[in-house]
């Protein structure tokens, strides 16, 4: 039911106080006006808020609250946030912000079919159609309609993306990512040696890949690891090094791990020179891009940078390493992650010499 009344203020203008009640729905809405014009029209776009959300099963929310946008809650929980997102996420939430539908769908109306047919439409787009892909999409939105509803109001409702993702994984829309077996061969590492090393002759002032390689390889260490290597946290008379931040799935920030370098990691650091801060002054997208050519060029199919820290990992094993010295290398704080490697039985070093 809806009234409209007048007032007649301190001033001697006139307000028209528009009220919407709808008691067996929890709605006591009001709102004052100049012109009786302009709250007419608003009693009417409400009620018809309101009439919608009944009819379709939903609660009705304040006027106030029905405009907040998915987009609205993704901006927020990036930009407010005084905890690290990290880079992979942020650049998720960005990329539904500005290129999906559901981000301007409205917070309250948001219901598990919408979030599975958000991961079809994720099925379509060039280079983002791997299940492991849309469960990677999911599962960084799903950190928004956990939080955004303590944190700001806003009407997410969690209940329905926990949904969304188990019809997801029972229809086959997302699934993990299956473990990578990749291992370069001594030829392939050869050939890749043989073209850095060439081409840091003919550039000196060029990034010298060949020793990042065999650093990567024999430290197991990934791009982002060896590239924040400080020569202050380098030590080698105990043949350790602090890798700051070290990725982890529960988080990251802060997890400063001390690791031991097998040989011949310390002879590789001790080789570059003192130029910066860092061990390996360079960007990890460089590292990326210079690796990726060497490999188009020199038709190795399928190798990818970080398949270096699995061989380094598998080689460990053939040495005669136990899980626990392993993991002092590794980084892994459980070795249940190591498990997938006991497979592998003791060997002589296919790289000695």
């Amino acid at each position: 039911m809806a009234t409209i009344r007048e007032r007649t203020r301190k001033d001697k203008s006139t307000a028209y106080i528009a009220q919407i009640i709808r008691r067996a729905h929890g709605v006591q809405e009001s709102k004052t006006f100049d012109t009786r014009r302009r709250a007419d029209a608003w009693v009417k776009k409400r009620e018809g808020e309101i009439d919608r959300d009944i009819t379709e099963g939903r609660d009705p929310r304040a006027a106030k609250v029905q405009r907040v946008t998915l987009g609205d809650a993704i901006d927020r929980y990036v930009n407010e946030s005084m905890k690290e997102i990290g880079k992979t996420k942020t650049q998720v939430l960005k990329t539904i912000r500005k290129e999906y539908d559901i981000s301007e769908k409205r917070c309250d109306q948001i219901t598990s079919p919408d979030v599975v047919s958000f991961a079809q439409e994720l099925h379509s787009r060039p280079g983002l159609d791997s299940a492991s892909t849309v469960l990677n999409y999911l599962s960084h939105l799903s950190a928004v309609f956990t939080h955004a509803p303590a944190l700001w109001g806003f009407p997410l409702n969690s209940k329905a993306m926990e949904s969304a993702m188990v019809a997801c994984k029972s229809m086959g829309f997302t699934a993990k990512s299956t473990k990578r077996e990749r291992r370069p061969t001594i030829k392939e590492l050869d050939a890749l040696m043989t073209a850095f090393e060439k081409k840091h002759a003919h550039r000196p002032k060029s990034c010298p890949m060949h020793k990042v390689v065999a650093f990567a390889l024999f430290s197991t260490r990934r791009q982002e690891e060896v590239c924040s290597i400080t020569w202050a946290d380098y030590q080698s008379d105990a043949k350790r090094v602090l890798v700051r931040d070290m990725k982890h799935p529960g988080d990251k920030v802060g997890n400063h791990t001390w690791v031991d370098l097998p040989d011949p990691c310390c002879a590789i650091i001790d080789a570059m020179p003192k130029t910066s801060d860092c061990v390996f002054p360079y960007r990890t997208d460089a590292l990326s891009a210079a690796f990726t050519r060497a490999c188009k060029a020199l038709e190795i199919a399928d190798l990818r940078f970080h398949d270096l820290r699995h061989e380094g990992a598998s080689r460990l094993f053939e040495i005669g390493y136990a899980i626990p010295q392993a993991a002092k290398v590794t980084g892994h704080r459980s070795w249940q992650s190591l498990q997938r490697y006991t497979h592998i039985r003791q060997a002589d070093d296919k790289f000695a010499g």
